[in-house]
């Protein structure tokens, strides 16, 4: 019996020194910070020079439809003056 009340006290005595040094390690912070607005800068775009397929490719889609349309155009007037002629051929 005498064995349980002394493990018991010991017991308590060490979590009583636990609870004593986790009290006595606790502290307090304290900071001033000095600074300035922050500004963000973009980055530079890169600048490459050469061959832009997707630019390119457009921009050549773009010319081959206004060569059809033109062609287009061209082959309606051929067929608007022949029209034309075969009625008034026989005048």
């Amino acid at each position: 019996m005498k064995k349980k009340i002394l493990g018991t006290i010991i017991g308590l005595a060490g979590m009583a020194a636990l609870a004593m040094s986790a009290s006595a390690s606790a502290h307090v912070d304290v900071a001033v910070g000095v600074g300035g607005p922050v500004y963000y800068a973009q980055p530079a775009v890169p600048v490459v020079y050469g061959y832009d397929g997707y630019r390119d490719d457009r921009w050549r889609e773009r010319e081959w439809r206004r060569h059809e349309w033109r062609e287009r155009q061209w082959r309606h007037e051929q067929r608007r003056e022949e029209r034309w002629r075969d009625y008034h051929r026989g005048w």
